[in-house]
């Protein structure tokens, strides 16, 4: 019989002491330190963003670690459970890159200068989406990298314009509006200020932007800065300009009122006068007409 029959307290000594080990066991196997490798030799993969405009380039570059070499490059785009390859690319400078699939959509605009980076150029939205590098290592290693590219619309090159200005005693009032052809949706836009006092800033959060100005400053100016997530574009305006060509506006006014009053007044005057003028003239004529004829009837002789 065994030791278990003839002491029951060993028995269960013996008994805790197995499934402690093996629990241990257990656990030694199944936590891995991060970053290590699994026994099939693949690595828990790195992710990076990355951004692009619309006709312009992006690059991806996969990072190897130091002491190893690569032996191959498998370039697919699409989600992890269901990419398409690409292309695949060998270390061998004699060898050109061996096109798998999706030639139509990429193979003018791929370009593979090297083992560990490749460039698309002339980018589409219809890129955006997640790439995958899977590199095989010398020795069996494996790992993978994921790139997730999103390629935003070129931001429109904005313009300002002048909604209304009005001056007042030392002060001009003022309403810009910045504008940018296209979509808009998708883009941010902020004011930026020179030469204004800190109390005069405005508010930075809207396409439209109402400000007062001292006249005193001359050199003050407001730039609308529209961006997205990769491109930004800006335009200036000078404000000293726009409340001087107003000030010269309401000037040009008064002047053309002060010119314009007497050349107005004076063919009126000359006209009223001309009118009187002939008015007196008639009746003069009239009155010199009944005066000849009560002459002629005061002369005549009766028969």
């Amino acid at each position: 019989m065994g030791p278990c029959s003839e002491d029951p307290h060993l028995c269960w000594a013996s008994w805790l002491l197995g499934f402690s080990s093996l629990l241990l066991n257990v656990c030694s196997t199944g936590v891995k330190s991060p970053g290590a490798h699994d026994a099939g030799g693949h690595d828990s993969g790195s992710y990076v963003s990355l951004k692009g405009i619309r006709g312009g380039s992006v690059w991806f570059h996969v990072t190897k670690e130091s002491g190893t070499e690569l032996e191959e490059i498998v370039w697919a785009f699409g989600p992890a459970i269901k990419y398409t390859v690409m292309l695949k690319v060998r270390n061998r400078s004699e060898e050109t890159p061996t096109w798998v699939n999706l030639q139509d959509k990429y193979m003018q605009r791929v370009y593979v200068p090297n083992m560990t980076s490749l460039r698309i150029e002339n980018l589409t939205r219809e890129d955006s989406g997640q790439y995958q590098a899977h590199v095989i290592l010398t020795g069996g290693m494996e790992s993978h990298q994921i790139f997730y590219l999103t390629v935003y619309e070129p931001v429109p090159l904005p313009q300002i314009q002048v909604q209304s200005v009005s001056t007042t005693p030392g002060w001009c009032n003022i309403t810009l509006e910045c504008r940018a052809a296209g979509v808009t949706e998708d883009l941010n836009v902020t004011w930026e200020s020179k030469d204004l006092p800190r109390e005069l800033e405005p508010a930075r959060n809207s396409w439209t932007l109402a400000v007062s100005l001292p006249l005193s400053q001359h050199n003050a100016s407001l730039t609308c800065v529209v961006s997205n997530s990769k491109d930004r574009k800006t335009v200036t305006s000078s404000l000293g300009k726009v409340c001087a060509h107003d000030s010269q506006g309401q000037a040009s006014t008064g002047t053309l009122k002060a010119i314009l009053g007497p050349i107005v007044a004076v063919p009126l005057i000359l006209g009223v006068g001309l009118y009187l003028w002939k008015t007196h003239e008639k009746k003069k004529k009239m009155e010199i007409g009944r005066g000849r004829c009560r002459t002629a009837g005061g002369t005549q002789e009766p028969g």
